[in-house]
């Protein structure tokens, strides 16, 4: 197998603290979403690593996920949040995870694929994105339906109107639908309170160190960390400029290291002129425009005698990086690609 330049460190520790915290602050049983193969972290060992810890309900969003996943810890619950389209009736059919269904098309599929078995259904309450229609709650009669769920528009915004809509909508559906339990919750509306946690919360970017409110500032422990290795070392001479579109001019002789990192990997272009790495606790600036899969380091203050191979630490705080790339943390963390060798430490 071909050596890859780039290392995802996946602190498993962290991300047991994260599940048992959000356990703690929602008071009632909690799941995981593992959908975007476990938020970019790798969904196998991160069930594996939950499940362990004492959670039992995951999500992901496609039958081709499931799939991917193998076979489940006897014990584990999986649902697919995208139901079963047109073309899933075999998937479906095979596997032994639960469809979310999203419609009353979908809550007819699966009535003629496997009448007899439970399900999830997904009711639209304020998202307007997935979900059986709230005049439509009179189709489910007679499905054996193990979760309800409903999903938040507005969490993060604890002061949105449209929270305490989603709420007394979903409290309608769970007067008129029959189900083992009912799932409001997501990472940001656990900390709304336990009227929002019903039976079951499905966290998921707050377990990979995601920080969707302020108030799980403190509470959630980075996850992951970026690795990138030395690709090769030059010195910048004063009035040379570095990169595309010459956007750095040295003003002094500086050296740098040239780093197997870029936008093609996750690493947003448009940290250019803003990220640091790291070497032996030093905080070293990065240079010039960020490529499709090299950065620029300014090594001045290494304090090390760096070489062609050494490894260096990229900081990639999910929070930070998508306050100063300007995308969200979901793309901060799913957008890292597959050559990075994922290693799981603890």
């Amino acid at each position: 197998m071909a050596h890859r330049p780039l290392k995802l460190i996946v602190h498993a520790e962290a991300l047991r603290h994260n599940w048992r915290a959000l356990r703690d602050a929602a008071g009632v049983e909690t799941g995981a979403a593992i959908k975007a193969d476990g938020y970019g972290l790798g969904a196998r060992p991160v069930m594996e690593t939950l499940f362990d810890e004492g959670a039992r309900d995951f999500f992901v969003a496609t039958w081709n996920e499931a799939e991917q996943l193998g076979a489940l810890p006897e014990g584990a619950r999986l649902g697919v949040f995208h139901g079963v389209g047109p073309d899933d009736g075999a998937a479906a059919a095979s596997s032994p995870a639960r469809p979310v269904l999203n419609s009353v098309m979908q809550v007819q599929r699966w009535r003629a694929i496997a009448p007899d078995r439970p399900c999830d259904v997904m009711v639209e309450t304020g998202m307007n994105r997935l979900g059986v229609g709230m005049d439509e709650l009179g189709e489910l009669d007679g499905l054996r339906i193990d979760t309800l769920h409903s999903h938040m528009a507005c969490a993060d915004e604890p002061e949105h109107p449209l929270n305490a809509q989603q709420l007394s909508r979903f409290r309608e559906a769970k007067a008129q639908v029959a189900a083992r339990r009912y799932s409001l919750a997501n990472s940001a509306a656990i900390c709304l309170g336990e009227d929002y946690a019903f039976d079951l919360v499905r966290p998921g970017i707050a377990l990979y160190g995601g920080i969707p409110v302020a108030a799980m500032a403190g509470m959630i422990e980075p996850v992951v960390e970026v690795q990138a290795q030395v690709l090769q070392l030059r010195l910048l001479k004063a009035g040379d400029a570095i990169g595309y579109n010459a956007t750095f001019t040295a003003d002094r002789d500086t050296p740098v290291a040239i780093l197997n990192l870029g936008y093609a990997d996750g690493f947003p272009r448009n940290m250019s002129g803003k990220g640091h790495a790291r070497i032996a606790g030093r905080k070293l600036p990065l240079l010039g425009r960020v490529s499709m899969d090299l950065v620029a380091v300014d090594v001045t203050h290494a304090n090390t005698d760096l070489r062609e191979g050494d490894w260096m630490r990229v900081d990639y705080d999910v929070c930070s990086i998508a306050r100063e790339a300007g995308i969200s943390q979901y793309e901060a963390l799913t957008g890292l690609g597959d050559r990075f060798e994922r290693v799981w430490k603890d």
